[in-house]
């Protein structure tokens, strides 16, 4: 029987399911070169349907069913497939995973890092003291940390006290083959769409609909818009895909405003390229965020991009060029925005523009895929090269 023996990166995270951090993990799965690296996916919850998007066949898919609270009693488990599956990585994505770096640690996993993909609905700010503490309790543990965002990064520096050495910043990146502009020749076509053609100007939005993304403030904007100029009620659509809470929410207000007729929420959608491609602007109205992978898909899809000023978002959206940024949780400063835009077709259409050279030249999946197998390469010939053990003492031997 012969060893595979390429290092084994294990990907931890608390649900495997449709969603920004799931579908950058995705992405790297695909595309790191497969002579380099094979892969797993632990999910301290469940995996969902969303693993078929691993187009690779030797990834396995391990689901802990996990209730809420405390993971200290899976501690055991965890160990013993540590030790089964001996990944040479563990990468755990964001505070809910965080924890499982001891049982990584305890089952002498060579190499452990921790990424940072953006903000939970009980800290949008990264105020929350609680939540800076239970990330400094863990920091022993963890040898290397990946931000997202530069705001992300700052944040563990300033309030987590992790060493600027030990921290790389990379953001994410989009598949822009996939996600391209609409061709001057090709007609506008979202399958199911009751809205289209040249009479009409879409603005949308895609992402879970859930508290923190804020899609019942992107529908009071959309209301407030056609109150400030009913002249767009004509053109003006809402497209809003996703599936979660505030569905039904982001319905109701639509339908209080008698404007239910003028927008379309299909629920979650596979189709996102195709629906990026039929819009005309694509906003994101979070509550928080880190490295938003809508707003890259957005601009990869040659849209104007109205974001609020959240995480990494600014970041990303450079305002006045590739788009425009607005306060987060004011409805009307996005209704103003989402005026300014439908008013000014053309100009908005130069800042999609705009916005799908700056994806070329920063965020391109390329970009993302070599800065991690970079980082991966680096920490594996520090491991050659001198034990890694707790990153506070650097002395555990295995």
């Amino acid at each position: 029987m012969v060893t595979d023996r390429r290092p084994l990166v294990l990907h931890l995270m608390h649900r495997f399911d449709t969603g920004g951090l799931e579908n950058g993990v995705v992405n790297l799965i695909n595309h790191l070169p497969e002579h380099a690296y094979r892969h797993a996916v632990m999910a301290l919850t469940e995996v969902t349907d969303f693993r078929h998007r691993v187009k690779r066949q030797d990834v396995e898919f391990i689901a802990l069913n996990k209730p809420p609270g405390h993971g200290f009693w899976l501690y055991p488990r965890v160990y013993r497939l540590f030790r089964q599956l001996r990944p040479t990585i563990v990468h755990t994505r964001n505070l809910a995973a965080l924890e499982m770096q001891v049982a990584a640690w305890a089952a002498g996993v060579p190499v452990r890092i921790h990424g940072e993909h953006g903000r939970d609905v009980g800290d949008l700010d990264g105020s929350n003291v609680t939540y800076q503490r239970l990330r400094r309790v863990y920091t022993p543990f963890v040898h290397h940390y990946v931000a997202l965002s530069q705001d992300l990064g700052g944040y563990l520096q300033t309030k987590v006290h992790v060493p600027g050495g030990r921290i790389a910043q990379i953001y994410n990146g989009v598949e822009l083959s996939r996600f391209r502009p609409r061709g001057s020749s090709e007609v506008r076509s979202i399958a199911g769409c009751p809205f289209g053609g040249a009479e009409h100007w879409l603005v949308g939005t895609v992402g879970r609909m859930q508290t923190v993304k804020d899609q019942t403030g992107l529908a009071r904007a959309f209301v407030r818009a056609l109150e400030q100029r009913p002249d767009l009620r004509g053109v003006l659509r809402l497209v809003m895909v996703g599936d979660g809470p505030l569905r039904a929410q982001a319905q109701a207000v639509l339908d209080a405003a008698g404007v239910a007729d003028l927008a379309w929420l299909p629920g979650e959608r596979s189709d996102v390229a195709q629906i990026m491609a039929g819009l005309d602007c694509f906003v994101l109205p979070s509550l928080g965020e880190g490295i938003s992978n809508t707003i890259l898909e957005a601009m990869a899809s040659g849209l104007p991009v109205i974001a609020t000023d959240v995480g990494g978002n600014a970041e990303l959206v450079s305002a006045g060029q590739t788009g425009l940024i607005v306060p987060a949780a004011d409805a009307q400063a996005l209704a103003d925005a989402i005026v300014d835009m439908a008013c000014a077709p053309a100009k908005a259409k130069a800042m999609g523009q705009a916005g799908r050279r700056l994806a070329q030249q920063k965020f391109s999946l390329p970009a993302m895929v070599g800065a991690y197998q970079g980082l991966y390469d680096r920490l594996l010939d520090q491991r050659q090269g001198k034990p890694l053990g707790l990153a506070s003492a650097n002395q555990r031997k295995n």
